[in-house]
């Protein structure tokens, strides 16, 4: 699970630096609450956008967004509204989904898909 675990944490690093470079300013990183967890929320212009992360050292159990289901994207709506809560003002929402493929030994792969619900 540590592996796992580790794999997970170096993927949200690499899309917070690919997000960041596009220009986005990081607001929150692994912001939880009673429901869960966010892995990223930025600003892009007028938007906060909360951001799920899903890495895969390859492709071999599938392309990593095949794991966002809509049970999921159901999840991060109700948690974007929480974080919203908790921080007034934060005014049009966006949920976004970035991909890593992460190998050991070859630079990694970044997929953003903005708006997916």
């Amino acid at each position: 699970m540590a592996d796992k675990d580790e794999l997970g944490a170096r993927g949200e690093r690499i899309a917070e630096r690919h997000l960041l470079s596009r220009g986005l300013t990081l607001l929150d990183r692994n912001w939880r609450c009673a429901q869960g967890e966010i892995d990223l929320v930025l600003r892009d212009g007028d938007e906060t956008v909360f951001v799920e992360v899903k890495t895969r050292s390859s492709f071999a159990f599938g392309h990593p967004l095949e794991a966002i289901t809509a049970a999921k994207l159901a999840r991060l709506r109700r948690l974007a509204g929480a974080w919203c809560e908790a921080h007034p003002g934060a005014g049009r929402i966006r949920i976004d989904a970035v991909a890593v493929i992460a190998p050991h030994d070859l630079p990694a792969i970044v997929e953003h898909l903005e708006g997916v619900f």
